[in-house]
């Protein structure tokens, strides 16, 4: 007899390994920011990770934020919340800098630091307050 014996199909069969299909791309984040042009307040808005893992949230924060409030550039939080801080996290072509401040933060806070800027202008820094409700 020739020729190999088929057995019933598998699922592996019918859907390649995640490496030939691609990355999976994260959901966006969960998050509700003030209206644009808006008066100053106490907080720009507000983010509901997923997960306290802050090296798999914060890319996404920060490039949802990038379009809308100058590029990213340094996030700041509270250490009580979250049980890892990273130092940098990679973001749509750049790193982002993650500090910590335990007393002069609130520990549901997140404050991010941009900049903006264009041709012949300065570069400008811009601090954002975010209320952070972080799961559990």
């Amino acid at each position: 007899m020739t020729g190999s014996r088929q057995g019933p199909r598998r699922d592996c069969d019918r859907f390649p390994p995640e490496d030939i299909r691609g990355p999976v791309s994260p959901p966006p984040p969960r998050l509700s920011l003030a209206p644009a042009g808006s008066a100053p307040a106490l907080l720009d808005g507000a983010w509901w990770p997923r997960s306290r893992d802050l090296h798999a949230e914060l890319p996404a924060l920060a490039a949802v934020l990038d379009p809308l409030w100058g590029r990213i550039t340094r996030i700041t939080v509270n250490p009580a919340r979250w049980p890892v801080v990273p130092r940098r996290v990679p973001v749509a072509g750049h790193v982002v800098k993650v500090g910590w401040f335990r007393a002069e933060q609130d520990p549901h806070g997140l404050l991010l630091f941009s900049y903006h800027g264009g041709a012949g202008t300065c570069w400008s820094s811009l601090r954002r307050r975010t209320l952070t409700r972080p799961p559990g």
